[in-house]
C-alpha cells in the first residue's frame, strides 16, 4: 500500500462527499479509490467512514486522521516545493474559475504576462459566471466580482469595479435623455440576468442618499457583451460595469447617463480555501494580480 496515495485519496472523498466524485477528480476508476479505502482502514485497523446507501460520514476516529492527513500531505507539499522551486522556475498546474466577461476582457492579457515570467505553469480555466464551490469542485482560487459574504475563504482584493449607465446617441435622440432615476421607468432597459435582483437599479446622489429604480427589462441577457453591443445598437439604456463598456464609452458609441449620481461600486477578489500552506503558485500568481491592478484601474483612467 502507498501511504502517501491512500492518504490523498481518503482526503479527496471526504472533500467530495463520494467515491464516485473522487474517482473522477482524480481521474481514476471507482473501483481503485474503493480499494484504496479499503486497504487503508485495513492498515490503520480502524473505520474511517460511516456508510449508509446515500452518505458517507466520518466517524470520530476519520475525522482526526483527515485533519492529520492534511496537515502531513501540506508539509510534504510544501518541502518539495520550497526544495524544488529554490533551483528553477515555478511550475505545475493552476486551476481557476473566473467570470465571463471580465476573465476574457482582463484577466486573459493578465494570464499571458504572467506566462511570460513562469513559463511552466500550466492553467486550467474556467470561464463561467456562476458561484463555483473552490473546495468540492477542485479549484486552485476563483476571481469573484461580488459583495463577499463571510465565509472560511481567503479574499484579496484586486480592483475597485465601477458601473455606469449608458445609451448610444441614437437611442437618446430617439427617446430622449432621462434626467433621474425615475425617469427609467419610460425607458427601454437592458439587464443583467444572473444578479440577484436585475430588475433593480441602484444610484446615490451626492449627498449619499440611496435610490433603487425598478426598471421593466426590454432585454435581459447573462452576458454583459451582448448587453453593451446591443446599447450601442440603440436597443435601450445598459447599466454595467466600466471595464466593459469603457472603449465604447471613449469612442463615443455609448455616452455615461445621470453623472451626477454616484455609481454603484463593488470589488473583484481573488478567493481562495484557507490552508496552512498557500501553493507558491497561487501565491505567486494573486501577488501579480494584485500589483497589476492596483490603483485606479487602467479602464477607468480612459473614461
Amino acid at each position: 500500500m502507498d501511504r502517501f496515495e491512500s492518504m490523498e485519496t481518503f482526503i479527496r472523498v471526504v472533500e467530495v462527499g463520494s467515491i464516485s466524485g473522487a474517482a473522477d477528480r482524480m481521474g481514476v476508476a471507482k473501483s481503485a479509490v474503493s480499494r484504496r479505502l479499503k486497504d487503508l482502514e485495513g492498515h490503520l485497523g480502524v473505520e474511517l467512514f460511516h456508510r449508509t446507501t446515500r452518505k458517507m460520514n466520518l466517524t470520530d476516529t476519520g475525522r482526526t486522521f483527515y485533519q492529520q492527513s492534511v496537515r502531513i500531505l501540506e508539509d510534504v507539499l510544501e518541502a518539495e516545493l520550497a526544495t524544488s522551486q529554490a533551483h528553477g522556475e515555478l511550475q505545475g498546474s493552476l486551476k481557476i474559475a473566473l467570470p465571463l466577461s471580465f476573465g476574457v476582457m482582463h484577466m486573459g492579457p493578465a494570464i499571458n504576462d504572467f506566462l511570460q515570467e513562469h513559463p511552466q505553469i500550466e492553467f486550467d480555466l474556467d470561464f463561467n459566471d456562476r458561484e463555483v464551490d473552490l473546495i468540492q469542485e477542485g479549484f486552485d482560487l476563483a476571481i469573484r466580482i461580488a459583495s463577499l459574504p463571510d465565509s472560511s475563504l481567503i479574499a484579496r482584493r484586486l480592483a475597485p469595479i465601477q458601473h455606469v449607465l449608458c445609451a448610444s446617441p441614437g437611442y437618446l435622440e430617439k427617446h430622449g435623455t432621462p434626467e433621474s432615476p425615475e425617469d427609467l421607468h419610460n425607458h427601454q432597459c437592458l439587464a443583467y440576468s444572473l444578479l440577484h435582483d436585475y430588475k433593480t437599479w441602484i444610484f446615490t446622489d451626492k449627498n449619499n442618499q440611496e435610490s433603487k429604480t425598478t426598471i421593466i427589462p426590454h432585454i435581459k441577457a447573462s452576458v454583459g457583451e451582448f448587453l453593451r453591443d446591443a446599447a450601442v445598437n440603440g436597443q435601450g439604456i445598459v447599466f454595467l460595469p466600466t471595464f466593459i463598456v469603457y472603449k465604447e464609452i471613449e469612442n463615443g458609441t455609448l455616452l455615461p447617463l445621470l453623472n451626477e449620481y454616484i455609481p454603484w461600486q463593488i470589488d473583484a477578489y481573488a478567493i481562495y480555501p484557507q490552508t496552512r500552506h498557500l501553493s507558491q503558485r497561487v501565491r505567486a500568481f494573486v501577488d501579480f494580480l494584485v500589483k497589476r491592478f492596483e490603483g485606479i484601474p487602467y479602464w477607468d483612467l480612459r473614461i
